[in-house]
């Protein structure tokens, strides 16, 4: 495995800093290997992130849901399942800010429910 193809210690923070904002850990190292790529599979996913097959699986799931990746399936020679190919289907900078978009709406209705709490004292 070559070495871009782990995750950093810079790679690593940028995960740390998407759990905090309430997205899973396997969601994160998923979606920081997908930045470094043009495209991959789950298996080097898997291997680069230290997920497993299952937890990759429901990663993609969810970032295909929110449709920041893409599918793309390669035949295989003979028999068998058809590996499946991934990429990212916005850049990452777009993935970030709707992420910001998403924090700045959970600070904007805590600040709303405090001001409700206040004016409910008064």
């Amino acid at each position: 495995m070559t070495k871009e193809a782990r995750l950093s210690r810079r790679d690593e923070s940028v995960v740390d800093l998407l759990i905090r904002t309430g997205m899973s850990k396997n969601i994160a190292k998923t979606l920081v290997f997908l930045a470094k790529r043009e495209e991959t599979t789950s298996v080097e996913i898997e291997k680069a992130t230290g997920l497993r097959q299952p937890e990759v699986s429901i990663a993609m799931q969810e970032l295909r849901r929110r449709r920041w990746v893409e599918k793309r399936d390669i035949k295989k020679e003979g028999k068998g399942r058809p590996v499946h190919a991934y990429r990212l289907a916005v850049p990452f900078d777009a993935i970030i800010d709707m992420i910001a978009r998403e924090e700045r709406a959970k600070i904007e209705e805590i600040e709303t429910n405090i001001r409700k709490m206040r004016s409910q004292l008064a």
